[in-house]
């Protein structure tokens, strides 16, 4: 009984030495993305994949450990040594430093997603705000096109006005030389009228007596 428990604790201890060193190479390769200074928006298939296998690793190694554990209560004090109690304690050390330095691994690589997604957010709120000056900036082209073409109008229409008012006061000034021409002539038409009546009356005067 005892050599068949200590064979497998052996053959345990040999699995559980072997998970380690394969989460060591699985975390130096998950390791390499938290130290990246930028990530993709979504993580790649093979930074999925390593997150997977040293989750499952871990898991397996966590089964194997209460193997262990079990193997070791059912000894007896007697057979029972401090160098079993030993690995053991040493083996459930190992994984919980892993389990940590993957949460570790998890926060800074979601650190650097997150800054890296806020940096791409931030380029793009500042592309749409070129575009935006700019779209304003030929809106703004074309309004002050359109104000200097009706500026154009309304300097032809005042110059127009202009022209037409001045003609109103040429026919206007001639009409007033007119009308003194034709006073003047009236004036004449009357003085000789009068004469000719003065003229009459005293050839009319001197016929009589």
């Amino acid at each position: 009984m005892a050599t068949a428990t200590g064979t497998g604790w052996a053959q345990l201890r040999q699995q559980a030495r072997s998970l380690e060193t394969q989460s060591e190479t699985l975390f130096h390769t998950y390791a390499q993305y938290a130290s990246l200074s930028q990530l993709p928006m979504t993580p790649s298939e093979d930074e999925v994949k390593a997150e997977s296998q040293i989750h499952e690793i871990l898991e397996r190694r966590e089964a194997i450990i209460s193997q262990l554990a079990r193997l070791l209560d059912s000894e007896s004090a007697l057979t029972s040594s401090a160098l079993k109690q030993n690995n053991l304690s040493r083996h459930r050390e190992i994984l919980r430093d892993h389990r940590r330095e993957l949460k570790r691994l998890n926060s800074a690589i979601a650190e650097t997603r997150d800054r890296a997604n806020l940096l791409s957010n931030v380029r793009s709120d500042i592309n749409a705000y070129r575009s935006s000056a700019s779209s304003n900036q030929d809106n703004n082209n074309v309004e002050a096109e359109y104000m200097l073409e009706e500026r154009g109008h309304l300097e032809n229409s005042h110059n127009m006005m202009d022209s037409v008012l001045s003609q109103a006061y040429a026919v206007n000034e001639n009409f007033g030389l007119q009308r003194e021409s034709l006073a003047r002539i009236n004036r004449r038409i009357v003085g000789a009228a009068r004469g000719e009546m003065g003229s009459s009356s005293v050839y009319l005067l001197a016929f009589v007596s």
